[in-house]
């Protein structure tokens, strides 16, 4: 099963994504601080980061845009409460593979994991 990073400034979100997700076998590690998930990232295994677009210090498209830079096969979700086209273009371009927007459908959340990770 995967590696998982969960950033979002809201607690209570990270950790429901966590308990999805670890229901399905994931290990998930939930950060609501930035600069922690990216440390953890540049120091153990992580193939996918689950990022909120709305940070405390950083987008989510910069905090993935960090993430690439010490982990470049991570891949990315990318999770709103205010979808834009232009949030959407940019996670793309930077190489989420997908965007859902909040609040989270556990079974849209466990389909779009499976297919990032290719199963």
């Amino acid at each position: 099963m995967a590696e998982i990073i969960v950033v979002d400034d809201i607690s209570d979100a990270g950790v429901l994504v966590k308990r999805i997700l670890e229901r399905k076998g994931h290990t998930v590690h939930a950060f609501t601080e930035e600069e922690e998930a990216i440390a953890h990232a540049a120091t153990r295994q992580a193939d996918l980061a689950i990022l909120d677009i709305k940070l405390k210090k950083m987008t989510g498209v910069e905090v993935l845009e960090e993430l690439k830079k010490v982990r470049p096969e991570i891949k990315a979700i990318m999770l709103t409460g205010y979808p834009t086209l232009e949030t959407a273009r940019e996670s793309l371009r930077l190489g989420a593979s997908e965007y859902c927007v909040k609040p989270i459908d556990k079974d849209e959340l466990e389909a779009k994991v499976a297919e990032v990770l290719g199963g």
